[in-house]
């Protein structure tokens, strides 16, 4: 089994297991963790396309790619979290 299969496969249990928990759980916190879940799936699944073969470089724009989406995840994670808070916020006011 070479790396890139295990990071592709790993990539693809990561996505479905977030998908899976995503459907399944109705709190924001819990859907929040999710997507999270399975935008690492799909920086897992980016890295293993990346792979080119032993003894030649990566594709370095797959690399740029997950570097950019991290960078939004968090981003967004942060966004996500606040907008929850003001929503509970506004549910124990109204």
């Amino acid at each position: 089994m070479t790396a890139q299969f295990l990071y592709g496969g790993a990539g693809l249990i990561l996505f479905v297991l977030g998908l899976w928990s995503f459907l399944v759980h109705a709190p924001l916190l819990r859907k929040l963790i999710a997507l999270n879940i399975m935008g690492g799936g799909v920086f897992h699944v980016l890295i293993a396309v990346a792979y080119r073969g032993d003894g030649v470089p990566p594709d370095p724009v797959p690399h740029a790619l997950v570097l950019t989406g991290i960078v939004v995840a968090v981003s967004a994670t942060a966004l996500g979290l606040v907008l929850g808070a003001r929503m509970q916020a506004g549910e124990r006011e109204g």
